[in-house]
């Protein structure tokens, strides 16, 4: 069996939650959902499970962060093209999503920000390794 990574978000709507995360391309697996969570799949092994604050507590053993306010963690996601990196985030962003910063130019890398509704925070880019400086 592959390896593989499942990112657990504590969440105020899962609905709303799920609506976003489906305009920023990833599915529901409908399996492994049901109204306290939902299991979002970005790919063969890069799951995303957005559940209640209920739910999320259950499987804490710490206070759930306030990340409207502060940063708990920053989630990146690979794409295959700058185009693909905006797409993305028009998408999450005409799903309420909001970005916070600018779009970021490293020469051999285009990363752009977004947050959900719970200020989770995610950075989409696109890696050119041609364009890599030389060491």
């Amino acid at each position: 069996m592959a390896k593989q990574i499942f990112i657990n978000l504590a969440v105020k709507d899962v609905q709303k939650s799920m609506d976003f995360y489906t305009a920023l391309g990833f599915s529901n697996n409908p399996q492994f959902s049901d109204d306290s969570g939902k299991c979002m799949v970005w790919s063969e092994t890069i799951f995303l499970m957005i559940l209640t604050h209920e739910k999320f507590a259950s499987f804490a053993t710490k206070p759930i962060a306030d990340t409207k306010s502060k940063l708990a963690g920053i989630f990146s996601l690979s794409v295959d093209s700058v185009e693909e990196v905006n797409e993305i985030l028009a998408n999450g962003l005409k799903s309420g999503g909001i970005e916070p910063n600018e779009t970021r130019d490293y020469g051999f890398m285009i990363q752009r920000t977004i947050e959900d509704f719970d200020g989770h925070t995610w950075e989409v880019f696109y890696m050119d390794l041609t364009k890599f400086p030389a060491k």
